[in-house]
């Protein structure tokens, strides 16, 4: 559920083949994605929104009293069977579907305060009879609830509160002349009273929060880069983008980044579609949506519910108020549209709700005034004025949409439903959508700050598809009532990690993640050499998928060919010949020959320069392929194109390979040949000399390979 649902799917799909040929013509790589969203926005109907609404309705978010009776009436069954743990999850779905300050919510509390009293859950217990008492349990049951609450103050070893609940107690019960088991409550009140007087108590067992809140390895934060070691160092270059690298040798299970997310959104069961009862929905298993925080992703034993919504639940109060003011005051009502429109649209919807107005219009703006044509490398894009990388919405803003990679009809799907989004807000309130934000409508009808939001939206969005971070968590399957149980990995939400991002793919990753609610924390799976760049796999594991595999699906996801060490080691590729033919690599600081195997370092004793050399095979691939495409144009009949790449392929030859590399003399070779087209056959021939420099130092001079240049050579003069 990742992407919107296949209904709406095929809608739109439908709705891209009607199109005229004219219109689909114009979702091309140079659409900006302000034009792609105006240009949809022009286009969506009303049949349109009324067609998704009905898809929105399907999904059950809305607050159901018969919802509340029957999953209540299902947990007191579950709990007669002594299944307190189902029971409990049974009295937390029901507790969802209630309205505040009722005598239903009140009962669900107090019914789910015994099931936790019998898993030892002592606090949440408490936590459980005091909200049942604030939301008007009724007077007739309050003693229960009380008792309960002496016992687990007792279970706590909390002997002193233990006594002053009952001495109220007492009070109560004494006063009341009207109760038929007066006698019996007295009796009851003075066996915990004389427990309570000998301190009888014993500690219970750990409540779930506990459990997942243990207090994680210290990071040395780097001064650099916000929420990573500072044994990596940020770097940037056209070939690699912003990726990290190893400042020292790091040992094996070194924490490298250790970063919460800037939003997440769990993922969906599938049981959360209606399928005509509610009993049909029971039959399933518990879900993420039940299972987890909707904040922190923590695992849940005892939710708090969303005041508006069925749908949010949360771990504490505390987790449920700071999402309501950072985005789920403007989610709650559309939480069915949500769930039809996939995790992908509302991750991009949550990230700018936390962002705010202010911001995305500043970085708005910001994004068209810079010339993308010649980036700055010094100024590592998502830095700060200070140029300090932080977790942050600039970071986020500036990871690549890859827009121009998309299919027109991809960008189609996801632009209608940014679009029907942004128009359902619109339409939810007098008030502004997104904090900041202006209400006021322009010529097209929707608010320029409207505008803006929708097309952040869209390049979140698109973002999403190469920088979506799967959280994974452990899941026991199964009724947690039973003795034994297995388990199993599922992917539990969406989120984005703007540091995280930061890290390249490997087939074969030097790193590992590993996730504690909503924190990612990333370690060395391996020793790492200084200058070693930090990879993290995308998926595609060399343990799990062959290179063909592997290479199929990274490039339909994330629109690269992977030429990481083990595909470059499987495949037996082009790259890999060549690169290990001759090793004449130059070093970046001082151009003298570098040497070694994995890691090269230079051959001056004065330099320490020290770099992988698979980092120097990939840059050399990308020459040749960057070459191959030159000699195309020659052959195709563009040697003015062709003479020019040629000239940016020497130059890069230049600078990463030494004279006598085979490359030079390919790249030469190639040079002549554009001249000679051009008929300027003088700079032909002294391209042609440097070729045969090339040949005679890596074949020798008598060799058949330098026989042939020199044939070139002699046919070019006699042109000349």
């Amino acid at each position: 559920m990742d992407l919107p649902v296949e209904q709406w799917k095929s809608y739109v799909k439908q709705k891209w083949i009607s199109l005229e040929p004219a219109l689909k013509e114009r979702f091309c790589p140079a659409l900006s994605l302000q034009d792609c969203f105006l240009l949809v926005s022009s286009l969506f109907q009303p049949e349109d929104e009324e067609y998704l609404s009905s898809l929105a309705n399907n999904y059950c978010v809305k607050k159901d009293p018969q919802m509340a009776l029957f999953y209540k009436t299902e947990g007191n069954q579950r709990f007669q069977k002594k299944k307190y743990q189902t029971a409990g999850m049974l009295y937390s779905k029901a507790l969802s579907h209630t309205e505040v300050s009722t005598p239903e919510r009140a009962v669900c509390y107090a019914n789910r305060s015994a099931a936790l009293f019998h898993l030892d859950q002592f606090e949440l217990c408490l936590e459980d009879i005091e909200r049942a008492l604030a939301e008007g349990y009724p007077h007739q049951l309050r003693h229960k609830a009380l008792l309960r609450k002496v016992e687990c103050l007792l279970s706590l070893g909390r002997a002193g509160e233990a006594t002053d609940v009952l001495c109220y107690l007492e009070r109560e019960v004494t006063a009341d002349q009207s109760s038929n088991n007066q006698q019996v409550l007295l009796g009851k009140l003075s066996q915990l009273k004389a427990k309570a007087s000998k301190g009888n108590s014993f500690v219970g067992q750990p409540t779930m929060a506990s459990k997942t809140q243990e207090a994680l390895e210290p990071l040395e934060e780097n001064h650099r880069i916000s929420c990573a070691s500072v044994a990596v160092s940020l770097q940037m270059s056209p070939r690699k983008g912003r990726h990290l690298v190893a400042d020292r040798d790091i040992l094996p299970g070194e924490i490298l980044v250790k970063e919460e997310a800037f939003v997440s959104v769990l993922r969906p069961g599938e049981g959360l579609l209606l399928q005509g009862s509610a009993a049909k929905t029971l039959d399933k298993q518990f879900d993420s949506e039940d299972l987890h925080c909707h904040r922190c992703l923590r695992r849940l034993l005892a939710s708090v519910p969303c005041q508006g919504c069925s749908y949010a639940k949360y771990c504490s109060q505390t987790c449920a108020q700071l999402a309501w003011e950072d985005y789920h005051q403007r989610e709650c009502s559309l939480g069915g549209l949500l769930l039809a429109l996939g995790v992908f649209c509302h991750v991009a919807f949550r990230t700018v709700l936390v962002a705010g107005s202010a911001e995305i219009r500043a970085l708005a703006g910001q994004s068209r005034q810079e010339a993308p044509e010649e980036p700055d490398l010094a100024s590592v894009p998502g830095c700060d004025a200070d140029r300090r990388y932080r977790s942050s919405y600039r970071a986020i803003f500036n990871l690549l949409p890859h827009a121009e990679k998309q299919s027109a009809e991809s960008l189609f799907l996801c632009s209608l439903s940014v679009v029907a989004l942004c128009k359902r807000l619109g339409e939810a309130s007098p008030a502004a959508p997104v904090a900041g934000t202006s209400t006021s409508k322009s010529r097209a009808g929707a608010s320029p700050e409207l505008k803006i939001l929708g097309e952040a939206m869209l390049k979140h969005v698109l973002q999403l598809r190469c920088n979506a971070q799967a959280v994974v968590t452990v899941r026991e399957s199964g009724s947690g009532d039973k003795p034994v149980a297995s388990s199993e990995q599922v992917a539990l939400a969406v989120a984005l990690f703007p540091v995280l991002s930061l890290l390249n793919h490997s087939c074969d990753p030097n790193t590992s993640v590993t996730f504690s609610s909503s924190t990612a924390e990333i370690r060395a799976s391996r020793a790492i050499a200084e200058g070693e760049e930090i990879l993290h796999c995308y998926g595609p594991h060399k343990c799990r998928m062959g290179a063909a595999e592997r290479h199929k699906a990274l490039l339909e996801q994330y629109f690269f060919e992977c030429q990481c060490q083990a595909c470059l080691s499987e495949l037996g590729s082009r790259a890999r010949r060549g690169a290990s033919l001759h090793r004449a690599f130059r070093c970046p600081d001082c151009q003298a020959p570098l040497q070694g195997e994995s890691m090269l370092r230079c051959s001056r004793g004065a330099c320490n320069v020290l770099i992988p050399e698979v980092d120097f095979q990939l840059e050399l691939y990308e020459l040749q392929q960057l070459s191959k495409t030159a000699q195309e144009m020659l052959e195709s009949g563009q040697p003015d194109k062709s003479l020019k790449l040629l000239m940016i392929c020497k130059k890069e030859a230049e600078r990463l390979l030494c004279p006598e590399h085979l490359m030079m003399g390919e790249i030469e070779d190639h040079l002549a040949q554009a001249y000679a087209t051009l008929g300027n056959w003088q700079e032909a021939a002294r391209h042609l000399r440097s070729s045969i420099q090339t040949a005679e130092a890596h074949y020798g001079p008598s060799s058949i390979e330098v026989g042939q240049e020199l044939f070139k050579l002699a046919e070019v003069l006699f042109n000349g």
